[in-house]
């Protein structure tokens, strides 16, 4: 008999993807079906939402892009924090009594000097943008209700995942967009970029899947984890190392409007906690995400 999860978010990235390894006929979970369309900033769409209790939740849905935090931090904050609330209390009223696995974001721990890499969870966070801010505060919230509600919540901090069907506001997803566009020759060979001489912490969206289902099983409640690989990789390696995939030569330009405030230079995070409680290992190498990136993009440049 399956155990029923329900997954906030499943129309969003890591969402299709969570659907796709849940449908798998090996998986100790179900996801449940959700008859109406819900809204977490109105608690009203909330109510008779699960016509049974499930037995775990993963709370994904949220808003997340930086820049858009930036421009209207009071509606990040609405959708992340308030948002969160209303979930919580919804399941209070429904008499959930589950595991209640809250996705926040390596972006908390804000600038961290080389010398303190890798992150670990001991790091003292210090958000650095409104974004980061709410994922903050609402993983705050959820462990008071955890310990107020007698509930085994975990929060888990992923840091930077790609995969197919990411949208392209996110750098690696923009790239190989471009390169796509570039090879079927609907765009000049030039590619427009933010400030890719920058490393970062990169996991297939696959295994950060993996690790939020071995948390559900393995985690410690009232415990924090880093998803990531232990593992720094500058962005401009990635990016050439795409147009190498597709055979195509670009001249890499600057645009200024990509680039982005309070930027960290070095990202590398410590899975080793992950790896302690759970026995968690990525097994998708950079080079399989990118190739897979790349092939989803043909199809959807070809579509556009």
């Amino acid at each position: 008999m399956k155990k029923r999860l329900f997954v906030t978010g499943l129309g969003g990235f890591v969402g299709r993807h969570i659907k796709s390894r849940l449908d798998a006929a090996d998986s100790a979970w179900q996801a449940m079906p959700v008859g109406t369309r819900y809204d977490l900033t109105d608690s009203r769409t909330l109510e008779g939402l699960w016509p049974q209790i499930p037995d775990a939740v993963i709370h994904l849905a949220g808003q997340t892009f930086v820049p858009e935090a930036f421009r209207d931090p009071a509606r990040t904050l609405q959708i992340n924090l308030l948002g969160t609330l209303n979930l919580l209390q919804a399941l209070k009223a429904r008499g959930f009594k589950g595991t209640f696995l809250y996705v926040s974001t390596g972006d908390v721990y804000g600038q961290v000097g080389d010398h303190q890499l890798p992150i670990t969870e001991l790091h003292p966070p210090a958000p650095r943008n409104p974004y980061a801010v709410s994922k903050l505060s609402a993983e705050l919230l959820s462990l008071q209700w955890g310990m107020s509600e007698g509930w085994p919540v975990i929060v888990a901090r992923p840091f930077n995942h790609i995969g197919p069907g990411q949208k392209d506001s996110f750098v690696i997803a923009s790239a190989a967009r471009q390169i796509s566009r570039i090879k079927q020759g609907l765009q000049p060979p030039r590619l427009h970029v933010g400030d890719i001489d920058v490393t970062r912490d990169f996991l297939d969206v696959d295994d950060v899947i993996c690790a939020y289902l071995a948390l559900l099983e393995h985690g410690t409640p009232g415990q924090i984890y880093n998803i990531c690989s232990g593992r720094e990789q500058s962005i401009r390696s990635l990016i050439e190392y795409l147009g190498d995939l597709a055979q195509v030569d670009v001249q890499l330009i600057q645009d200024p409007e990509r680039l982005r405030r309070a930027e960290q230079r070095r990202v590398c995070g410590s899975p080793a906690k992950l790896r302690q409680a759970t026995g968690w290992t990525p097994e998708t190498t950079t080079q399989q995400s990118l190739r897979s990136i790349l092939a989803d993009w043909e199809i959807r440049v070809q579509e556009e």
